[in-house]
């Protein structure tokens, strides 16, 4: 949902997802002189409260006291976009926005603007869009639970703190097949998380036909095969799943619900059934309530069943979907499946982003790869976000295209606290520690995105070699909203970090912090901050214009 401020001095642009609220901030040139950033109120009319939302970041005077006060007000946001990253859904907030002038600890208040907005529900019957916490919220998680393992805290509230939605709306989903009626058919990479499998094995249970491919291939140094047997085994589901090893990798995750024989529905996305896959790096789980789209996957899955060869699957998929030189028909959603012959569908992800107007939004879990990389090469007259897990290969290289802007994962830790974060956030995977997700987002605030999303990594071996899934959304602002909001939540955090080179083995800078944690990163105290968002063609400046 989105909603403007009145025409004004000052305004603002709000983009509400389900927990987030993006505030894109924008006010007349003249003002620029002496302002030190921006207060902002927030009221929650659902509950009854109203106070100014923190800012992690300090002036250097505020930091010598013992106790400083976090507030905006006293410490005001020197950016042009912010984010509301403790919104609950459904709930509608008024954000008043105040432009602070003066000297820090004296600051005096200017030109203000108020909007509201209402945040929506994750799930609106076709579309149910689900990103768990993630491991961007530790320090928060440290601050509600001590350092204790979510096992440790009583009735699961660790893990249902961290799931965010996304645990119980999978459990929900195969709950839909109560009956004899009902038939799932899944598809999975790592699949060993007890309490899914168990919830499987409960439909099947109660009548439903449950049929499951899950990956069985043999790697030196990955043992994801044997975990996944020996969870197979303890839910009491082997009789009902069938190996998948004639390939790379089965790195699908989906599930598709049947009734009488008919699909109805997808559950896909970027999310294994794991530990730490719904409760530590970052994921999206997608809902989408579509008959012809989860026939697709059904056809697909189909195919799969036999475990063939990787030539047989390719004739499967090479001749679908026919890819388009432009952009696709609005409210149109196009499944894509691997393995495949050609690079055919990275080719057109690359050439529907080559016609943004207004900007491209990337998460890559393994790195930028070659094949996608053509998205973030030459000039272009929008911004381009990329999200990664880590920084390396030619991520640098990208970084210094004043038009790219690029963030990246960094947490390691050692010690106490420290060390559970490491190894029960981020390491239950084996492969990833803060980014997982696979998405593009393309003109995400114009009239018509594109939403691409899915279990597919960017590159030759997920294309050619890897069993895979991605779905096509395009001409749906709600879908985009949910998307981006969660993005930017994940990646201001780690865009936080970078700019406060705060070293691998540190946490985030953030209230409780110590000063070596919070490697030294202050507010400005003049305006110097805000004079490269006027510059004409800057990156500052098309930031604040994209979301303003």
């Amino acid at each position: 949902m989105r909603e403007r401020s009145p025409a004004g001095p000052i305004t603002v642009h709000a983009i509400a997802g389900t927990y987030v609220v993006l505030l894109g901030i924008n006010l007349d040139a003249a003002l620029v002189d002496g302002l030190l950033g921006f207060a902002v109120e927030r009221t929650d009319h659902t509950e009854g409260e109203r106070y100014d939302l923190a800012n992690a970041l300090l002036f250097a005077a505020s930091d010598t006291v013992p106790e400083p006060e976090y507030s905006s007000r006293r410490n005001p946001v020197q950016e042009f976009v912010w984010g509301d990253y403790t919104a609950k859904p459904q709930h509608r907030y008024t954000y008043k926005v105040t432009a602070m002038y003066g000297t820090p600890g004296k600051l005096t208040p200017g030109e203000e603007a108020a909007v509201t907005v209402m945040t929506i529900h994750p799930d609106d019957g076709t579309h149910g869009v689900f990103f768990n916490r993630s491991v961007v919220a530790s320090r928060a998680y440290q601050t509600r639970f001590g350092p204790r393992a979510p096992d440790t805290v009583p009735n699961r509230a660790a893990y249902q703190w961290l799931s965010r939605g996304l645990e119980e709306a999978l459990l929900a989903f195969i709950g839909q097949a109560s009956d004899e009626r009902y038939a799932l058919r899944g598809a999975f990479y790592e699949f060993a998380y007890p309490r899914v499998l168990q919830a499987l094995r409960v439909a099947a249970d109660a009548g439903a036909d449950v049929e499951l491919i899950v990956h069985d291939v043999a790697k030196k140094g990955d043992n994801t095969a044997g975990r996944n047997r020996a969870a197979i085994a303890a839910a009491g589901l082997t009789l009902r799943s069938a190996p998948r090893t004639r390939t790379k990798i089965a790195h699908n995750k989906f599930l598709v619900l049947l009734r009488d024989g008919r699909p109805l529905q997808v559950w896909t996305g970027s999310t294994n059934i794991t530990e730490g896959a719904i409760f530590g790096h970052a994921n999206v789980g997608h809902r989408i309530s579509d008959p012809a789209l989860a026939q697709s996957y059904l056809d697909y899955w189909n195919a799969l069943k036999p475990d063939p060869e990787r030539r047989t699957l390719r004739a499967f998929a090479d001749p679908m979907p026919v890819f388009p030189a432009k952009r696709p028909r609005r409210n149109t959603r196009t499944s894509i499946f691997s393995p495949r012959t050609t690079l055919d569908p990275l080719n057109w992800y690359c050439r529907l982003a080559d016609l943004a107007k207004d900007a491209v939004f990337l998460t890559a879990a393994f790195g930028l790869t070659d094949e996608i990389a053509p998205v973030f090469k030459d000039q272009k007259p929008y911004l381009r976000y990329l999200l990664l897990d880590l920084a390396t290969g030619n991520v640098e290289a990208v970084r210094r295209d004043p038009g790219n802007v690029v963030a990246a994962g960094g947490f390691k830790a050692t010690g106490g606290w420290r060390k559970w974060i490491a190894n029960g956030l981020t390491n239950l995977n084996f492969h990833v520690d803060y980014v997982h997700t696979k998405f593009m987002l393309i003109d995400p605030l114009g009239a018509n995105p594109i939403v691409i999303t899915g279990s597919a990594n960017w590159s030759d071996e997920s294309v050619k070699l890897n069993d895979e899934n991605m779905v096509v959304i395009y001409g749906n602002q709600r879908v985009a909203d949910l998307y981006l909001t969660e993005f930017m939540r994940l990646f201001n955090h780690y865009r936080l970090r970078g700019k406060a080179r705060t070293g691998p083995t540190e946490l985030e800078p953030g209230p409780g912090a110590t000063p070596t944690e919070r490697s030294k990163l202050y507010l400005r105290d003049d305006d110097s901050w805000a004079r490269p968002f006027f510059v004409d063609g800057s990156p500052e400046a098309k930031e604040r214009l994209l979301f303003a």
